[in-house]
């Protein structure tokens, strides 16, 4: 099993795909074809890979912006959270904040908490609201590794100053389902380099929150 990671669209959201064998799955597409998006339909075709789902961590709209175009292009079933669906009517998640185009919308089921399985991958999914109401964390307990979102970065925390975010549920977010993975574990954030969870620990200036 393997992780590749691609930062895409314009503000450079990091694309993760977790592959096992001929299996894969494409967490937080921010970027569509003019984007970076081709990229790892490139690595998709390359590696000869189907692509078992496409998961979203949250719905603001660097993470989702190549979910339609990627869903056309391989026909994978796309999945997110259920919290975060009025998301979807505002700019934050349906673009348009900031003067950034607007999202292709595209259909999508409930990405519940708790184990799934897509092919041959498997992971868990952990409820973590905080910079969304229904933000999610992805764990691949084979690869040791959780997908944050913009719950956590290296060194950092993801914003609160959103309608809908809460600092309060950020901090129990962290605590609660976080911080009691085993230390080593990976975490592949949403946005800049990756760290790992004793590093967090350490070393992270926000953890007073």
């Amino acid at each position: 099993m393997s992780i590749e990671t691609f930062p895409l669209g314009p503000l450079e959201t990091n694309c993760h795909v977790v592959i096992n064998g001929s299996d894969a799955v494409v967490v937080d597409p921010g970027g569509d074809l003019n984007g970076g998006l081709g990229e790892v339909l490139a690595l998709l075709k390359d590696r000869q890979l189907t692509l078992r789902a496409i998961l979203c961590t949250h719905f603001h709209f660097d993470h989702i912006y190549g979910v339609a175009a990627l869903h056309e292009a391989t026909g994978a079933p796309v999945y997110g959270p259920a919290g975060d669906a009025s998301l979807l009517d505002t700019e934050l998640g349906g673009g348009g904040a900031w003067g950034f185009p607007a999202v292709t919308s595209f259909k999508w089921e409930d990405l519940k908490e708790g184990t799934h399985t897509f092919g041959s991958l498997r992971c868990e999914v952990l409820l973590t609201p905080g910079h969304t109401p229904g933000s999610v964390s992805i764990r691949f307990p084979d690869l040791n590794a959780v997908m944050t979102g913009d719950l956590l970065f290296y060194h950092s925390v993801g914003r609160t100053d959103f309608p809908g975010s809460s600092q309060d549920a950020l901090r129990k977010s962290l605590h609660k389902k976080i911080f009691i993975l085993p230390q080593e574990t990976a975490v592949y954030p949403g946005h800049g380099p990756n760290t790992n969870v004793g590093e967090e620990l350490a070393n992270n200036p926000y953890l007073w929150l």
